[in-house]
């Protein structure tokens, strides 16, 4: 029987206010070697530990755990995971651990203090309104700042200095697109939508993606359906005869699942392939609502199963905490391994060496330079690799 992960959360919270208490500082430095010229990072994260803990340090929540700590702490599971790699490793690095929820030190008192004016390499897990700060201070700093959960360039130009690991929704689009093209050519695509901006943004990224093809463009069938939509207006575009290509291009979770639904309730009837959003990570596909149909999705981030690491981790989890390292623990993890080796390696030339696919954990990065077409100047990297998942009830049936 499984121990509610509250144990584990609570361990950490505690090992930070420990550290925090101990340093007497606006960041948590972790020391990694005690030999001198060091390069320094900095670490950013959202962890509410003013709202976690009172100025006794007790913990404000008695038995529960609120969910809007968990995804920031478990990024910091991961990059202490990192820290301690590296600490064997005997890398010589300092990391410096920010609270971007922090009342007493704020993100902007940050951003004008001394020491940021120190650091080599910025890692954060942030919002738009963080990335575009953090993304701003890299450049005046002329340092790497890896942005390793938002998918938003955060209105950021012409900035060499700033990294986006989890790839946009353009990206994404024109990934699918290509995807559908390699392997499902001469299959008309019929692509369900509902009403929107953003899936009007989504049928814009589909256009320039069959507007900029150097093969032949999809045939594809655009479906919108209102709220409402029953079982009847879905298979009005099925072909029991054959297999029926399907794309959702909506990041509406909740429409997705209503499409796969009808889609599963039919299956005896019409053989389907669906290719979902980037947002049906969050899906449990062994739910019957997905049973009888072959579903795809795309992912910048994947951990193979069978990896010796991860699965070194997921036994460590078990037997320590009674539970599974959640996705935020893997990004972490490898974000903040990589690019921290890469700046041992690359020194200065770091932001010139982004990538470099040198230590890799879980996921392969292929960070590309995003070249502004009007102008032709380079305003962001970003990570072009893109993994699709082919599911059948629930289970991982192929990886591309």
């Amino acid at each position: 029987m499984k121990k509610n992960r509250l144990t584990l959360h609570l361990t950490i919270l505690a090992l930070f206010c420990a550290t925090i208490t101990f340093s007497q500082v606006d960041s948590t430095s972790t020391r990694i070697d005690s030999t001198p010229k060091r390069h320094q990072i900095a670490v950013f994260a959202p962890l509410y530990l003013d709202s976690a803990f009172d100025a006794s340090g007790q913990y404000r929540y008695a038995k529960s755990f609120p969910k809007f700590i968990n995804p920031g702490l478990e990024f910091w599971e991961g990059a202490q995971l990192a820290i301690d790699s590296m600490k064997r490793e005997g890398l010589q690095l300092d990391v410096h651990v920010y609270d971007t929820r922090s009342t007493a030190k704020p993100l902007m008192t940050v951003l004008q203090s001394e020491q940021i004016k120190e650091m080599d390499l910025l890692i954060g897990h942030v919002t738009v309104n963080e990335a575009n700060l953090l993304a701003q201070m890299a450049a005046r700093l002329t340092v790497p700042f890896i942005n390793v959960n938002l998918p938003n360039e955060a209105g950021a130009t012409n900035n060499p200095y700033y990294v986006i690991l989890n790839s946009t929704l353009e990206t994404q689009v024109t990934g699918i697109y290509k995807f559908l093209q390699k392997n499902f050519s001469v299959s008309t695509v019929v692509v369900f939508r509902k009403k929107g901006a953003t899936e009007d943004v989504l049928k814009n990224y589909l256009t320039e993606a069959e507007k900029s093809t150097t093969g032949t463009p999809l045939k594809m069938k655009y479906v919108t359906l209102e709220n409402n939509f029953t079982q009847e207006d879905i298979t009005d575009y099925l072909d029991s005869n054959k297999t029926n290509v399907c794309l959702v291009a909506s990041l509406d979770a909740y429409f997705g699942q209503q499409i796969c639904q009808q889609l599963s309730t039919v299956s005896s009837s019409y053989t389907t392939t669906v290719i979902g959003m980037p947002t049906w990570d969050q899906f449990d596909f062994e739910k019957p609502v997905f049973k009888g149909i072959e579903i795809y999705y795309s992912t910048p981030f994947y951990v193979p199963p069978t990896d010796k690491l991860a699965t070194s981790l997921s036994e460590h989890f078990r037997v320590n905490y009674y539970s599974r390292p959640s996705d935020m623990v893997y990004r972490g993890y490898e974000s903040v391994y990589h690019f921290s080796h890469l700046l041992h390696l690359h020194g200065k030339n770091v932001a010139s060496s982004l990538s470099d696919k040198k230590f890799k954990l879980f996921s392969e990065f292929d960070v590309q330079p995003v070249i502004d077409k009007k102008t032709m100047t380079l305003d962001f990297f970003e990570n072009k690799k893109l993994y699709f998942l082919k599911k059948v009830d629930g289970v991982v049936k192929a990886v591309y």
